[in-house]
């Protein structure tokens, strides 16, 4: 199962380097006070120090956000990490100069500064090559991969297999290529990948694999119904790659729903059309946030979870937990966690309560469901507490506080395709569907339309709303 961890690594990469810049700027004081020779020795006490420091802090804080630093590590090489990181601190340098001169902060030593500049890019390089091969080697051993399906197999598709082949800390596995001709399955393309299927083939890969991106290494115009494929990617909110053309733009290719845009991939331009949110920096934003907010109510939950637990087994034998297999993002599977609110066995009493679903779709609902545990597990599921154990499927990466709510697999079998988009969000705790006034009764078409509303007017601003909003259902037990 792929973790995303590395949006917790990004959170701790930020904390570090404004620690590493605060350290290099303290160091460059002390060298500056006491190391230098004479007669470059010491400082003098006019300038407030403390003043320069904070504004260092502020200037770095929103230079190094902006400068590519925390973009995934799968496609930059360390050189151009290098190149980012020198770039942005010679950006703030000059930043630093320009508050410093209209805040009329003079008599700053330039040699301290000069000390403290050639500090801060050695720490933050040091800091960036030890994360980059961690994560180079994390991936190696096979976690927090992106699989890949290639549509083609001569040279194209040999060029992208051999650069995942030699950049295998980039975090990338290839699934197979497909072809046009059937008698090319089983061919074996290079190092080992295959053709495993023809073209037609795509949509039952994407409906029941586990697929992050398509990428066309073929040009356009040799593949039968293209553009059948890529709205297909589309609709079930795939990335799609194509290796560049000169007749691209002859082919008319226009995404009717996601993004176009040009992106270097394992240092191969490509065009991407992706489905998903594209403000990195808002996404990095909202993994850092909702990870502090789940580990700090994670530690507020603790007495609370405790009572539960017991209420919970004083009324019912069984265990405490209730654990079940969901989909999450793109389709990987994870154990959810919930505080047990039916009797031991409801799962599989379910079955002889179908003809009783006030649900339409492949959704199951009952708003006076039989199996429920009397007086604990109705003030649970109204208050919405028998759902704090999911903190810890969001501190394992596995959920967001806010996102589409994670499926059982049995329900996406029965997806449309355009109903499979609201997988290619990470799933949530909670979301627009919660916070509805009787959401119980909306119907199953609605209810999936209103995740990929979310999805496609996701914003900081919406998340924060939605918060909001589930924190007031709670206090007012509007639950189910």
């Amino acid at each position: 199962m792929l973790r995303e961890q590395s949006k917790i690594i990004s959170y701790f990469h930020k904390v570090t380097d404004i620690f590493l810049t605060a350290s290099a700027f303290i160091g460059a004081y002390f060298i500056k006070l006491h190391l230098l020779p004479n007669p470059y020795r010491g400082l003098v006490t006019a300038p407030n120090y403390y003043i320069v420091l904070l504004l260092i802090v502020i200037v770095w804080y929103l230079v190094l956000n902006s400068q590519n630093l925390y973009r995934s590590y799968r496609t930059l090489s360390i050189k151009k990490i290098y190149w980012f990181t020198f770039r942005a601190v010679s950006t703030s340098m000059m930043l630093l100069a320009m508050a410093m001169y209209f805040l009329k902060i003079t008599d700053v030593s330039r040699i301290m500064l000069g000390i403290f500049y050639l500090l801060n890019i050695s720490f933050l390089c040091s800091s960036k090559t030890i994360i980059y091969y961690l994560l180079k080697r994390y991936r190696k051993r096979g976690y927090n991969f992106r699989n890949i399906i290639i549509m083609g197999s001569r040279e194209a598709a040999k060029e992208l297999v051999a650069a995942v082949g030699d950049r295998l800390g980039a975090g990338y596995r290839i699934i197979g290529c497909l072809d046009q001709q059937r008698a090319n399955i089983g061919k074996v393309v290079l190092n080992g990948v295959k053709v495993i299927d023809t073209y037609p083939a795509a949509k039952r890969i994407l409906k029941n694999d586990t697929v992050d991106e398509m990428v066309f290494a073929t040009p356009l115009r040799t593949v039968p119904g293209v553009q059948r494929y890529i709205d297909l990617a589309e609709q079930m909110g795939v990335t799609v790659r194509v290796l560049p053309q000169w007749y691209i733009r002859q082919m008319g290719i226009k995404p009717k729903i996601g993004t176009l845009r040009l992106e270097e991939f394992l240092g191969i331009p490509t065009m991407a059309i992706s489905c998903t949110p594209g403000s990195k920096g808002e996404i990095i934003c909202k993994n850092v946030f909702e990870y502090g907010l789940a580990a700090l109510l994670s530690i507020v939950a603790i007495p609370f979870c405790l009572f539960i637990a017991v209420a919970i087994k004083c009324v019912s034998p069984g265990p405490v937990f209730f654990r079940q297999e969901r989909v999450g993002q793109n389709g990987r599977r994870f154990i959810l966690y919930k505080f047990r609110t039916m009797v031991p066995g409801a799962e599989q009493g379910r079955q002889a309560l179908e003809t009783l679903n006030e649900a339409d779709g492949p959704a199951f609902k009952i708003s006076k469901d039989p199996r429920v545990i009397p007086y604990i597990g109705h003030f649970l599921r109204r208050v919405g507490l028998d759902e704090l154990p999911q903190l810890l499927n969001v501190l394992k990466g596995e959920l967001s506080l806010v996102g589409p709510r994670p499926p059982i697999p049995s329900e996406v079998d029965q997806y449309d395709i355009w109903q499979r988009r609201r997988l290619s969000m990470k799933p949530g705790i909670t979301c627009l569907w919660q916070i509805t006034p009787n959401r119980n009764k909306i119907c199953f078409k609605d209810w999936m339309t209103m995740d990929l509303a979310y999805i496609d007017n996701w914003s900081l601003k919406l998340d924060f709303k939605i918060l909001a909003m589930t924190a007031l259902a709670v206090v007012r037990g509007s639950g189910r």
